[in-house]
């Protein structure tokens, strides 16, 4: 934990970056993870990189929209603000934390979308929709790697967690290639992870 004293300009901050990020989540929030990182770990020093990645770890295993991370992280932020110990303090901070950050990244993106969506439903046939879906792709796969290689790097064993990558790169090719659903390899994962394979 951190001890913070956040102004009331760094929590307008806190709202203005999610709000700006919350129209780049082309592929979902946690493909923005890599930036959220820089911007919350490097850029302001409000978070330690075991806390990033234990929002992210705790958000992933946790039914439920995996934009919970983005929650846990603004209430990591708020925590930090109360500091240690600050009990009713640290529960209003992280509160603020955690619905600033979830209003920032739902607000912009939830409006855009519904507008966006109204507009391609009329629009299906046209060309430059199809070649705008087919274009994105591309984007959303780049995303997703950038934070694969951020959580992996957090650990700080890049080399030693080679079998690790090798299952990822392996997990990924399956989803890629064959009708395998994802939800199979995730427990394979699980279990590979249980015996302690990687």
């Amino acid at each position: 934990m951190i001890a913070l004293s956040l102004q009331a300009s760094d929590w307008l901050e806190l709202l203005l970056y999610f709000l700006s990020m919350s129209l780049l989540a082309v592929g979902g929030a946690i493909s923005l993870a890599p930036d959220m990182h820089r911007f919350l770990v490097d850029q302001q020093g409000w978070l330690t990189d075991l806390q990033f990645n234990a929002s992210v770890a705790i958000a992933q295993a946790a039914p439920g929209p995996n934009l919970l991370f983005i929650a846990l992280l603004g209430w990591n932020v708020g925590l930090n603000a109360a500091g240690a110990g600050a009990g009713s303090v640290g529960w209003a901070l992280g509160l603020l934390g955690a619905g600033l950050t979830m209003l920032g990244i739902l607000l912009p993106s939830a409006t855009l979308t519904w507008l966006a969506n109204r507009w391609a439903q009329r629009n299906r046939e046209r060309r430059s929709v199809r070649a705008f879906k087919q274009g994105m792709a591309p984007i959303v796969i780049g995303f997703m790697m950038a934070t694969a290689w951020v959580l992996g790097r957090g650990q700080g064993q890049v080399q030693a967690d080679l079998g690790l990558w090798l299952l990822g790169l392996v997990c990924a090719l399956l989803v890629w290639r064959t009708r395998l659903h994802l939800l199979w390899l995730l427990g394979a994962g699980a279990a590979l992870g249980a015996l302690g394979w990687v």
